[in-house]
């Protein structure tokens, strides 16, 4: 499927098995028979090219609001436009949510968004009064969605790619919404003195050596941390 559709195609989990589907013309069609040896084709309703906006929704999480740009924010909000493009994070996940929440209740200073993804928390930090803002990723597609949603957004931001396990830029506030692995990871990779940590589930607690577990809040069975240099 990934080579007769490259654009995209859909998985469907259904009792009897996994379907695949793609949307396309006759050309297509005629491929994925050959390719196949069977199939089951059908008319698309019409407007099933707006389809895929309907699971971007927006989300407030206190003074911030974070959506796509085809929703209208509320006039009070600090707002985040993501537009969904190649780069992980839209807003919505429990764990972007459960450190969106955590920034707002920390005192602005420098901060390093480790695995910014599409930015989101790098961007809304930033609005918060944070600054510097150094969002870093191993992927250059987020470096890219990253500084683009930052100028969609009109603020300031730098965004870095890095290889897993080098040295981190020097700052007093880290935020990580990454996996559990690579938090943990995170006390021999950094000198901050805050840590703001998430991606992982709430039946899993980070072990950070030389730092102490000062808060955990969870939504929805995931977990964000904040831990303190020792």
């Amino acid at each position: 499927m990934i080579e007769l559709f490259p654009q995209g195609f859909e998985e469907v989990d259904k009792p009897q098995g996994t379907e695949l589907a793609a949307y396309t013309d006759a050309a297509g069609e005629e491929r994925l028979w050959a390719f196949f040896g069977s199939g089951r084709s059908a008319d698309v309703e019409t407007g099933w090219e707006d389809r895929w906006r309907a699971f971007h929704r927006p989300i407030r999480v206190g003074r911030l609001w974070v959506g796509p740009p085809w929703e209208t924010p509320p006039p009070d909000a600090l707002v985040v436009v993501v537009d969904p493009g190649r780069a992980f994070g839209t807003g919505s996940h429990q764990t972007t949510q459960l450190c969106l929440q955590t920034l707002q209740d920390l005192e602005p200073g420098p901060l390093l968004d480790v695995g910014c993804g599409s930015g989101v928390l790098t961007i809304a930090a930033a609005l918060l009064g944070f600054a510097p803002v150094i969002g870093l990723d191993i992927e250059a597609p987020s470096i890219e969605a990253t500084l683009e949603n930052a100028r969609a957004n009109r603020v300031t931001v730098e965004a870095r790619l890095v290889n897993g396990d080098e040295q981190l830029p020097s700052v007093p506030l880290v935020v990580a919404n990454i996996s559990l692995r690579s938090v943990e990871d995170l006390p021999a990779r950094t000198d901050a003195h805050t840590l703001i940590t998430s991606g992982y589930f709430a039946s899993e607690q980070p072990q950070l050596p030389g730092f102490e577990h000062v808060k955990r809040t969870t939504l929805d069975g995931w977990a964000s941390d904040v831990y303190r240099r020792t």
